[in-house]
């Protein structure tokens, strides 16, 4: 990993990209979205002040963990003066994210279960298809892709 000497307060778009991982890409589009900021020098090149760094990897930590980039960005939002988020703001997020990601662990489990069995099955157009028609309002009428009338 590239060291930048403390010194420098500003960083370029490259070197955020080789310290943080982040393809520059990512980095525009992160900026896109009002996640990340940066000022624009006379010559129109980005310039991102340091504490970017851990913004950036508060929100690739939070995509590790299937946070979706909207719920972050509604988070980052609500830090008071735009600032980056401590310890503390990890803390409390985790936990608020916590009870969605354990909802959606069941889900997950529940779906594999139900692939199993279509697996066994093979048809994919049982009446009562998890998969296919998780909200299937027509299946007591019969089983299969097509209505007859």
């Amino acid at each position: 990993m590239p060291q930048i000497p403390l010194k420098v307060q500003e960083l370029t778009v490259g070197q955020v990209s080789a310290r943080s991982g982040a393809a520059v890409s990512a980095l525009h589009f992160y900026e896109a979205k009002g996640l990340i900021s940066s000022r624009r020098t006379s010559g129109n090149q980005r310039r991102y002040t340091r504490d970017v760094l851990r913004r950036i990897a508060f929100i690739r930590a939070s995509q590790r963990v299937g946070i979706p980039l909207a719920v972050i960005g509604e988070a980052l939002e609500r830090l008071p003066d735009g600032r980056t988020p401590n310890r503390a703001d990890w803390a409390r997020l985790s936990e608020e994210w916590r009870a969605e990601l354990d909802q959606r662990i069941t889900q997950l489990v529940k779906l594999r279960d139900h692939l199993d069995g279509c697996i066994g099955c093979g048809c994919l157009s049982i009446d009562k298809c998890a998969l296919t028609n998780p909200d299937d309002r027509v299946g007591r009428l019969g089983s299969g892709s097509m209505l007859h009338g």
